[in-house]
């Protein structure tokens, strides 16, 4: 199989260096370059001499992940056709529609995260609070139950977690542990890196320079205790966008690009070819971006296929029962394998604990009117709802149609005979947009 991809020159790694030395970006001028011809497609071949090693494999992967399913389908008549290798052993599953599924684990359906071949299972662990200074996060003990249970039991091999992590965190508990967790996992037993894909995140803002993202990847890396990781992502968007406020609000204000914390930011082109270069050295086989919208993940797949590495396999964002933006917003429109095929994975899939149904009786602390009861649920919280700090931010799943909603579907459960929780859970699983469900866990119930 021929792989072709865009080629247009880049400045040397001195001018690239004094341009950011005197703070000035990279002109986005790649897709007129393009349209202008100035561009020239160049044709490149896998060489089949040798034996693949780890780093071979993870290289042809990612080429193969970026092509569109259509693509790949045609023969080049400027190269023999070369079949790539990959790291499962079945080749007619290398390139097709994300969220396909394209085989069922323990009874978990694992899907196709973007065009190429890293595929995750329906539901994942989110991991936010192992680790954490939270009232109720799970420690490195009970964190290695959940994934014994998860991972080798029931099919689960999708394992979201992010640099950042654990939130909260303390002197104690510091960033960064969290991914600890995870890579001590892995050490008990030898194929076990084999049976998990990570999904960790770089942190976002001002943070994701293009040294940052090889610097942050490989901090990673040796927390993990692996030399892969199979995707990473944006934490938040380097540029402004009401989207990683966490909905908040989600109306764009044009003054806040005017503030000095988003000025020179990093643009969609360095962005991509950083995470281009990491996965050329086999270090990452995907990337992609959380917290962001339809213009991150449209401007994104754009910069990587005009500089020709490959574009981004995934995005993540909120998304539960009721909270369907990603369907109303353009972001399942922009990653349908109709356009750009990019997976999405979903966090707060039971809105912040309000879909497993433990508010309804009892409003959350920062609602709750009546002070005794209120002070009652704050020293003896029963979720994050009961927290002033995150209480607060996670407003938007107790707002007054939230709430009716959330009244209205769990009498549509107790008819079907399920949970609130359950039926939350099943409504995502069928929802044709999404990849993998993101579900955080404090204990084994």
């Amino acid at each position: 199989m021929s792989t072709t991809s865009l080629y247009i020159s880049r400045p040397s790694p001195s001018q690239s260096s004094s341009r950011q030395s005197r703070g000035l970006r990279r002109p986005n001028l790649l897709l007129h370059a393009v349209r202008r011809g100035v561009c020239r497609p160049r044709v490149e071949q896998q060489s089949n001499a040798g034996g693949p090693s780890r780093r071979s494999v993870v290289q042809t992967a990612a080429l193969a992940s970026w092509l569109p399913p259509w693509m790949n389908n045609k023969q080049s008549s400027e190269a023999a056709p070369i079949k790539p290798r990959r790291f499962s052993s079945n080749d007619a599953k290398a390139t097709g529609p994300t969220n396909e599924v394209v085989e069922v684990v323990n009874g978990m359906r694992h899907k196709r995260l973007g065009a190429g071949d890293i595929f995750v299972s329906e539901l994942g662990l989110g991991t936010q609070r192992w680790g954490s200074a939270d009232f109720n996060g799970p420690d490195l003990e009970l964190c290695h139950k959940m994934m014994d249970l998860a991972v080798l039991e029931n099919g689960v091999n999708l394992v979201d977690t992010a640099e950042q992590y654990p939130i909260p965190s303390d002197r104690a508990r510091p960033e960064g542990l969290t991914e600890q967790i995870i890579g001590k996992w892995m050490a008990k037993e030898k194929g076990r890196r084999e049976k998990l894909v990570i999904s960790t995140k770089i942190t976002g803002g001002r943070n994701v320079t293009p040294l940052n993202i090889r610097l942050d990847c490989e901090g990673s890396l040796k927390r993990l205790g692996t030399d892969y990781l199979d995707v990473y992502l944006l934490h938040w968007p380097a540029r402004y966008t009401p989207q990683s406020n966490w909905g908040q609000s989600l109306m764009y204000h044009q003054g806040v690009e005017e503030s000095p914390y988003y000025k020179g930011h990093a643009s969609f082109e360095e962005i991509a070819e950083a995470m281009g270069s990491l996965i050329a050295e086999g270090k990452i086989r995907g990337w992609g971006m959380c917290n962001d919208n339809a213009y991150g993940l449209a401007g994104s797949c754009a910069a990587a296929r005009a500089l020709g590495v490959p574009p981004p396999v995934a995005m993540q964002n909120d998304f539960s029962l009721i909270d369907r933006r990603a369907e109303e917003n353009g972001v399942s429109e922009a990653s349908s394998p109709y356009n750009e095929n990019v997976g999405f994975m979903g966090y707060n899939v039971l809105a912040g604990g309000v879909l497993t149904g433990k508010y309804r009786n009892e409003p959350a602390v920062p609602d709750d009117l009546d002070k005794e009861r209120a002070r009652k649920n704050y020293r003896n919280p029963r979720g994050r709802m009961d927290d002033l700090s995150w209480g607060g931010t996670l407003y938007r799943y107790r707002s007054g149609p939230a709430l009716e909603a959330v009244e209205t579907y769990a009498e549509l459960a107790a008819e079907a005979g399920m949970s609130l929780t359950s039926m939350s859970q099943q409504w995502c699983r069928q929802r044709q947009g999404l990849t993998s469900a993101l579900v955080g866990h404090t204990s084994m119930e």
